[in-house]
């Protein structure tokens, strides 16, 4: 156990706010989520790393009254109503056709040759990294100050139809998002220790 704060580490209040005060979130205040913070946290979570640089996230975040009722019908019972009360959602989604920005993403070499006609590959790889640039912008969103409240439990083939039509988009998972509340949380879980997640060999 480390005792000091590591030379080059996050301050103790950054650290605290990303990860063990941070929740999941099931009941918001009603204040809004400025536009510029959802843009500025995107703008940071572009920049952890994927794949050959591969980026294949796409967000739409979910936020009029018009556009929560687009998305209602797709939700599970559990989810509904906390989702219509969140003052945004972010359908995190990732694109098959993202090899085809990779002359511009890694030019270092022909990277989009590696996936050509390969279905397989293109899926596992959109999947895995999407699902590593949403952590990332789960993360952002946190250290902007908002909270977030990540959540499967949703038609994906529904919200694929009425958001990512005509496109390559496939949905992944939702954050809901805003300023939580903090009555409406439940007991937080436990975690499992270091020896029964990780092996130092």
């Amino acid at each position: 156990m480390i005792e000091s704060h590591p030379e080059g580490a996050l301050a103790p209040d950054a650290l605290t706010q990303l990860f063990t005060a941070a929740r999941t979130h099931n009941g918001w205040l009603p204040k809004e989520v400025p536009d510029e913070l959802l843009e500025l946290a995107v703008d940071y979570a572009k920049w952890g790393p994927t794949s050959a640089n591969c980026s294949p996230m796409r967000v739409v975040f979910v936020r009029s009254k018009e556009a929560k009722e687009r998305l209602a019908p797709a939700m599970s019972q559990n989810n509904l109503q906390k989702t219509l009360d969140a003052p945004a959602t972010a359908i995190v989604g990732y694109d098959l056709d993202f090899h085809e920005r990779l002359p511009h993403l890694y030019p270092a070499t022909d990277a989009r040759a590696w996936f050509i006609g390969n279905d397989a590959l293109i899926e596992e790889t959109a999947f895995r990294n999407g699902s590593l640039q949403g952590a990332y912008l789960l993360l952002a969103l946190r250290a902007v100050g908002l909270d977030c409240g990540p959540m499967s439990g949703f038609d994906k083939a529904k919200v694929d139809a009425e958001f990512f039509a005509d496109t390559k988009i496939k949905s992944n998972f939702l954050i809901n998002i805003g300023y939580g509340d903090a009555a409406k949380l439940y007991p937080r879980g436990p975690r499992l220790a270091f020896e029964e997640i990780a092996t130092i060999l």
